[in-house]
């Protein structure tokens, strides 16, 4: 797990911001559309993609770690090739396929890790913990190592930070390479985990299909309708907070991904307690909490919106000076935990109680389907209409708009669920 989402996070929380900034800054110049089409629909590809690669062949005929193993190399290999393209459809055409290799090392690590559980509900969450773990490793040692000099310790995350080099944009293009760097490290490492082999003599000729099957529970069909807006805004978090913090908050390019983990500090602490939070509040609060939680952090970021965008600013020592609503969106994040942990991680653990064990794996995929395969795709065009309604020449910058749009969204999910998700069907189930 902690290898999983490192090779992850070091990469998209700069993605956008990279791509999106200007080219005589460094970056590649694209537009608020153009970004939504490389991480919304490329990762929707490989999600729609999973059902047949890791749950069709890892369910019947593969032990999972060594699947896993050959779908990282290959990724690997896909990755540090994008470091090196520069052109919007060579970036379209390659993240496709980086997607269609990576996406369903996601679905086959969870299930790897249920079939080796005893009691999941327990001890699921301490193991998923480590991935985001991961992610924040990742996240700080980058922008520490490649993007800063004489490093000093501060109150804020990342806690040691320094001087912002000259070319520190162009330089986020290196996180493709560190990532497929790890990405081939993590495959030898499958090689090591415990063997889990494929369910030959169970496994129904077309498990995936049994999975789809699952819609007829009323409770998992309420799951995806609700799941299918939530993935949009959640995806749009990753194609606008970079451009947000430094555009309209003034944050230095250098800080962007260690201030995005502060959401991942929270997961920890709510991953630790989800089970506790499952067993008195069951599956249809504890989601829709993290559903209202996804309303609250952007509305939040609306209200701090309202202000003019403002440029980053330095004392006359050239130290970066913090502003109060920068301050106020980095810790806003802390409910990025609740929403992730509450929403997406409960969700995970709901469809591995419903799934029948020789279908776990397609079962998986198959919620992976909405959260990472037609969510992210519909978030791209969704992105580019807001981008013609709240953006110049295709590019946000009438943020306020933009997260007001998205925390109606939430709202209306997080209530329209509590009312109509009923964990009785779950259990006669």
């Amino acid at each position: 797990m902690f290898l999983q989402y490192a090779v992850w996070g070091v990469w998209l929380p700069v993605l956008a911001t990279y791509l999106q900034s200007p080219a005589l800054e460094g970056g590649l110049g694209f537009t608020s559309g153009q970004v939504g089409w490389i991480i919304g629909v490329a990762a929707s590809m490989g999600a729609i993609f999973a059902p047949f690669i890791a749950g069709q062949f890892a369910d019947r005929y593969f032990s999972t770690e060594k699947f896993l193993a050959l779908l990282l190399l290959c990724g690997g290999i896909v990755k540090i090739t994008l470091s090196f393209q520069t052109s919007f459809m060579a970036w379209l055409l390659v993240s496709v396929l980086y997607s269609i290799l990576y996406m369903p090392t996601l679905s086959l690590t969870n299930s790897m890790a249920f079939a080796h559980l005893r009691n999941p509900d327990s001890e699921w969450p301490r193991i998923r913990v480590m991935g985001t773990f991961g992610w924040i490793a990742a996240s700080w040692l980058f922008p520490m190592i490649w993007l800063q000099s004489n490093l000093e310790f501060q109150i804020l995350p990342p806690f040691f930070v320094g001087m912002e080099v000259q070319d520190a944009t162009a330089r986020l293009g290196d996180t493709l390479k560190v990532s497929g760097v790890l990405s081939i490290l993590y495959a030898g490492y499958c090689l090591l985990l415990p063997n889990t082999p494929p369910k030959q003599k169970d496994v129904e000729k077309f498990a995936f299909k049994k999975a789809f099957n699952l819609l007829r529970n009323r409770s998992f069909a309420v799951l995806v309708l609700a799941s299918l807006p939530i993935a949009i805004i959640h995806q749009v978090y990753f194609m606008q907070t970079g451009p947000f913090f430094e555009n309209q908050l003034g944050l230095l390019v250098t800080y962007i991904a260690p201030a995005m983990t502060v959401g991942q500090f929270a997961e920890i602490a709510v991953m630790a307690f989800l089970g506790l939070f499952i067993a008195r509040l069951g599956f249809r609060w504890t989601i829709a909490i993290g559903a209202f939680a996804y309303f609250v952090r952007y509305a939040i970021w609306g209200i701090i919106s309202l202000q003019e965008p403002s440029g980053p600013s330095v004392d006359t020592a050239g130290q970066f000076l913090w502003t109060v609503p920068l301050i106020i969106g980095i810790f806003s994040q802390l409910l990025h935990g609740i929403c992730y942990a509450c929403f997406f991680a409960s969700a995970y653990m709901y469809v591995d109680r419903v799934a029948d064990d020789d279908i776990r794996n397609s079962a998986q995929t198959v919620f992976g389907i909405i959260i990472l395969g037609l969510g992210p795709m519909l978030a791209a065009p969704f992105l580019g209409i807001l981008g013609s309604i709240f953006g110049d020449a295709g590019v946000i910058t009438d943020f306020s708009g933009m997260w007001f749009t998205l925390a109606l969204m939430a709202l209306i999910t997080a209530v329209s669920f509590a009312v109509f998700f009923s964990e009785e069907s779950e259990i006669s189930n």
